[in-house]
């Protein structure tokens, strides 16, 4: 059960940082015009995965999930929110709060890979 937690929290961390490099290409494109703003969807997957209404596999060619441990990150456009007269939806206030909210996240997902890792190594003593 430990090594499916850390596995977790591992697929966790990647989409924070799936999440960090999404919302700053967000920003870097603020002034572009077209440019649609962009959102990591992880969480209310990984959600559906838990409560068993995402998609599940029933063959390894198929896709979906067999567990809470194989959710991954995807990236998704966002609609809506338009800003900019020139189809350009990034609002920078959204996306400096996603930022802030994305590093309290990461750093709490590290304490928590942390904790697990420790664990370990007190059964291995």
């Amino acid at each position: 059960m430990e090594y499916s937690n850390i596995n977790l929290l591992h697929r966790a961390l990647d989409a924070s940082n799936l999440r960090q490099e999404t919302v700053s290409s967000n920003i870097a494109n603020v002034n572009t015009p077209g440019y649609k703003a962009k959102r990591v969807e992880f969480e209310s997957l990984l959600k559906d995965a838990m409560d068993g209404t995402g998609l599940q596999r029933t063959n390894e060619r198929h896709y979906g999930v067999s567990g809470a441990s194989d959710v991954t990150a995807t990236v998704k456009e966002q609609d809506g929110n338009m800003v900019g007269d020139d189809g350009n939806n990034v609002a920078i206030d959204t996306e400096m709060a996603e930022l802030s909210a994305n590093s309290i996240y990461y750093q709490a997902l590290i304490s928590q890979t942390s904790a697990q890792y420790s664990m370990l190594r007190s059964v291995l003593r």
